[in-house]
């Protein structure tokens, strides 16, 4: 059976360290490499306002964040990626189950208290509803 592994990432330095990781264990593996990145518009709608009032505004953001994943794919040498929108956590969860992913590897940014609690964490929410293992990685200090 193929071994798959889903990199999320987010473009910052612990998903460059996840994706450095995530190739040091698919070499011995033979697994595959899959990233994906999952990105969100806010949209907020008000009496008198709304959510198209700037056209174009999606596909452009679209386009964006596919030509930063490909680029970073291209990068770092991995051949398949995958650009999901939504909420993060859910579209990870979606994609591991869409491409038969073994393992889901992803970094994260170690917010504590009250950071915490306001923004979340996609990486809890991952661990707590994947049906496969999770492995996270922390930044490393610089």
């Amino acid at each position: 059976m193929a071994t798959t592994l889903l990199v999320a990432i987010d473009f910052e330095e612990a998903s460059r360290q996840a994706i450095d990781y995530a190739k040091q264990l698919a070499a011995p593996l033979g697994a595959t490499l899959v990233l994906v990145h999952v990105y969100q518009l806010p949209v907020y709608t008000y009496p008198g306002l709304e959510p198209n009032i700037l056209p174009g505004f999606h596909q452009e953001v679209t386009v964006a964040a596919r030509g930063a994943l490909e680029q970073l794919a291209a990068d770092v040498s991995v051949d398949r990626s995958m650009l999901r929108e939504g909420d993060a956590a859910g579209e990870i969860l979606a994609a591991a189950r869409e491409c038969h992913a073994s393992m889901i590897i992803m970094g994260t940014h170690g917010r504590r208290g009250l950071a915490h609690a306001l923004l979340g964490s996609v990486a809890e929410k991952v661990i707590r509803q994947s049906d496969v293992p999770v492995l996270t990685l922390r930044t490393r200090a610089t």
